[in-house]
């Protein structure tokens, strides 16, 4: 296939709604020919909507909507699924031999290692391959390849609840001792969690990355090896356990069994004073009438110096062909006017540049723009090593017992080194 200039405005193109013809297509396993020139693609997403209100099947048919206007010829399906069955959904469809033509969902390295993804050369006009923020392509890449599509990114900051921090006279912290000591006022004044720390299954991972970045280490310490038992990641959550756990300075739930929308929605009825979020949590907390303030993560002897980011990715699947139409149906997706339309939405960064000089630069997204001074910044999961996935529900399961009053941080991370070693060894073979 000859790589594109610019979006080539030559392929023509419907987007519709399930058809019957297009369920005959979904039924089938491959794009349905509805005539010489016609193809049917399918899509199947994340929802980022918290209510049927902002569903993310409305953000997909007025996109649809406006893409029908000028390409006549191909019929995009798309399925909006939530994020507790979307990834599993897809796995099943493409280990069924019924790959979709595209999936915009958590991860894609099992599937380039696989072959089964094109490559963003393959799909994408030079442009829009050129315009995704560096770090983010970047982690889309497997073995210096490109092949998962950034969609939608994030950045953490530490929020604080504003009157919470006004009426105990405290500043927002710049160390981990300030924070400490902030949390310790905060109790005394009677919040019931201090510093909210979710260990639990849902989203471990997270909290426990941008803690290990603060302290100076992380989950990985060169581009082919784990360190999850280094040591600035065990005096980190020794001090976790010390200073924070161990005092009762996080709350009535143990770590181990609390969960980041538990955690979120505590803080948004008021009862957290200060916990690791993202930019959704601003809606949310506004909607109650919670005043919040953010500051970027607190370190050792400052503010961290690199913040985690997250990505979710769209992949473009070989099992069907068609990646001409492909390519021209993304080149719109990642238009612009499609990208902003798509992070204000959702609180969410975009995931190129051009889209995010203007997020920098107008008043409308003025709450966003810590996290994309952040961004820069920012540190992502190992999403292009196919042993990520093992590794990071072996976190999840494991990581809340190391701040237990019984638990050791040394060994527990020990323990979490050698499954990662052995999840990488597997994976190489």
């Amino acid at each position: 296939m000859q790589r594109r200039a610019g979006k080539s405005g030559t392929i023509a193109g419907t987007i519709a709604g399930v058809s019957a013809l297009g369920m005959a297509a979904v039924l089938s396993g491959c794009g349905l020919s509805q005539g010489s020139d016609d193809v049917t693609l399918r899509l199947v997403a994340a929802d980022y909507g918290d209510s049927a209100a902002n569903s993310s099947e409305k953000y997909w048919d007025k996109l649809v909507a406006a893409y029908e206007k000028d390409h006549p010829n191909v019929t995009v399906d798309v399925t909006v699924l939530s994020w507790n069955d979307v990834d599993a959904k897809v796995k099943e469809m493409v280990d069924a031999g019924n790959a979709p033509d595209m999936a915009q969902i958590g991860a894609y390295a099992d599937y380039a290692a696989d072959d089964q993804l094109y490559k963003a050369g393959d799909v994408l006009s030079i442009p829009v391959e050129a315009d995704f923020v560096g770090q983010l392509a970047d982690a889309g890449k497997v073995r210096g390849v490109q092949y998962g599509l950034p969609f939608a990114s994030s950045t953490r900051l530490l929020f604080y609840n504003k009157t919470l921090f006004e009426k105990a006279g405290l500043t927002a912290p710049t160390t981990w001792a300030e924070l400490a000591a902030d949390a310790t006022a905060l109790k005394q004044d009677g919040v019931k969690y201090p510093y909210a720390l979710p260990l639990g299954s849902e989203e471990a991972q997270a909290e426990t990355m941008q803690w290990l970045l603060s302290g100076g280490g992380g989950y990985t310490q060169t581009v082919s090896s784990y360190s999850l038992d280094s040591a600035e990641n065990v005096a980190t959550f020794g001090w976790l356990k010390n200073e924070l756990v161990g005092k009762g300075l996080t709350g009535p739930v143990a770590p181990g069994k609390l969960d980041r929308a538990d955690a979120f929605a505590a803080f948004t009825n008021g009862d957290v004073g200060m916990l690791n979020g993202h930019p959704s949590l601003m809606k949310a907390a506004a909607k109650k009438g919670v005043k919040v303030g953010m500051v970027p993560m607190p370190g050792v002897d400052g503010p961290a110096r690199v913040s985690m980011g997250v990505a979710d990715w769209m992949l473009a699947f070989r099992k069907n062909g068609h990646a001409d139409q492909i390519g021209d149906f993304l080149d719109f997706v990642y238009s612009e006017e499609n990208v902003l339309d798509f992070s204000r939405e959702y609180d969410l960064l975009p995931v190129t540049n051009s889209a995010s000089q203007v997020m920098s630069t107008v008043k409308q997204d003025a709450d966003l723009q810590p996290f994309l001074e952040e961004l820069p910044l920012s540190q992502l999961y190992p999403v292009g090593w196919t042993s990520w996935a093992q590794v990071s529900a072996a976190v999840k399961q494991e990581i809340g017992r190391a701040v237990t009053p019984s638990g050791s941080p040394a060994a527990i991370l020990g323990q979490l080194q050698t499954t990662a070693a052995t999840a990488e060894s597997a994976a190489g073979e």
